[in-house]
């Protein structure tokens, strides 16, 4: 393979790469979106409990008090199913993570690959032109002595 050949699958992997990082921040933020909607249930949830609790205190009728214990467990469903959600993205967002890093290997490999022909070709270089160098110098040393 080439260097213009190689350069291209670096530059591809590179590319590949950066949209996996974008998705893996996507799905970072996603995990960050979703845990403050589940705090926000979670401190909803509890004002609610600690208003319903003086009202209580107050006197209330059995059906108001039935009402509101409702209400709460309705606010625990939501806990409950908003922390899946919570979980679930946590998941996939460690994934993306994964793919991420997997294709920073590659890269990074393929980057090195790279590096490692340019530097024999540079020094597959040197050595021809000091070849030609010694070549141009013996030539020299040649047409210079004297002839007896």
């Amino acid at each position: 393979m080439s260097i213009a050949q190689l350069q291209m699958v670096a530059d591809w992997e590179n590319q590949k790469e950066q949209k996996l990082l974008g998705t893996f921040q996507i799905a970072q933020q996603y995990v960050q979106q979703n845990k403050q909607k589940l705090s926000g249930l979670e401190q909803y949830r509890l004002d609610y409990l600690r208003q319903a609790q003086t009202k209580a205190k107050q006197g209330m009728a059995a059906n108001t008090y039935g009402q509101h214990q409702q209400f709460i467990g309705k606010l625990d469903k939501a806990c409950e199913q908003q922390s899946k959600i919570v979980s679930n993205a946590a998941l996939v967002a460690d994934q993306r993570r994964v793919q991420w890093l997997q294709q920073q290997k590659k890269r990074k490999a393929v980057e090195m690959l790279l590096a490692k022909q340019q530097k024999s070709l540079y020094l597959k270089q040197e050595k021809q032109e000091q070849q030609m160098l010694d070549e141009l110098s013996l030539q020299r040393f040649v047409r210079q002595s004297p002839r007896y």
